[in-house]
């Protein structure tokens, strides 16, 4: 005989049967909402991998182009400008040298005065022709010629000079001769003259040969009761 399946274990089973009906009918449904949904957004015409679709490089280039404009017309703007004031700056210097020239024709009369010029060169040339000249016996003569001729700084350069070959030209019988064979006149405005003098000069030591020297010396003279005289003596 054989024996029956308990009550209990039939009841489960039956519970366990109507569970996985139930499942599968809760897929079922859960599949069919999925698939109205995607097929609903079809049949409206959603486009639905378009709606934050991001900026295509037309509409880069597009947005660009009002910028690239705005710099070219400033740019253009710029330049416009900045030839402008070239120019202007351009008038300006060349007015300024113009006046620069003007002024300093006007106020030099070394330029415009032929005989004012003449005068200072020859004055300032045959001075330091005598001062620059003496034998060992005419040295007083020398000197008188430098206290007439000299004033100022040139004055106590010269008594330097002098102080240091007085003894030699009267124990070593020392002659200088000098001749002034250029004067040129730089500037002369009112009564200072500011020139430049090329010198030759012969010296003789006693019965020795002869040697011949030249010098250049930068020279400022003033007009003094109506004589030139040198102020200032540098060599160059």
């Amino acid at each position: 005989m054989k024996r029956g399946t308990p009550v209990w274990a039939r009841e489960r089973g039956a519970e366990a049967a109507g569970a996985g009906e139930e499942l599968e009918a809760g897929a079922a449904g859960a599949g069919e909402e999925a698939g109205t949904g995607v097929e609903d957004a079809a049949e409206e015409g959603t486009p639905v991998a378009e709606a934050d679709s991001p900026a295509t490089p037309e509409d880069g280039a597009e947005d660009a182009r009002p910028v690239r404009t705005r710099w070219a017309r400033r740019r253009r703007l710029a330049v416009a400008l900045g030839s402008v004031l070239l120019l202007l700056a351009g008038c300006v210097l060349l007015q300024q040298a113009h006046s620069l020239r003007h002024t300093s024709g006007a106020a030099n009369h070394a330029l415009t005065d032929a005989e004012a010029s003449d005068r200072v060169s020859g004055d300032v040339g045959n001075a330091l022709a005598r001062i620059f000249s003496y034998t060992p016996d005419g040295m007083a003569g020398t000197e008188r010629s430098a206290r007439a001729a000299l004033a100022g700084k040139a004055a106590r350069q010269y008594e330097a000079l002098l102080g240091r070959v007085r003894e030699d030209v009267r124990t070593q019988r020392v002659t200088l001769s000098t001749q002034s064979v250029r004067v040129g006149v730089v500037s002369l405005r009112g009564d200072t003259a500011h020139l430049l003098v090329f010198l030759d000069q012969t010296a003789r030591r006693g019965d020795e040969k002869a040697t011949t020297s030249a010098a250049q010396l930068s020279v400022t003279a003033r007009l003094d009761d109506g004589v030139w005289r040198v102020v200032d003596l540098t060599a160059r």
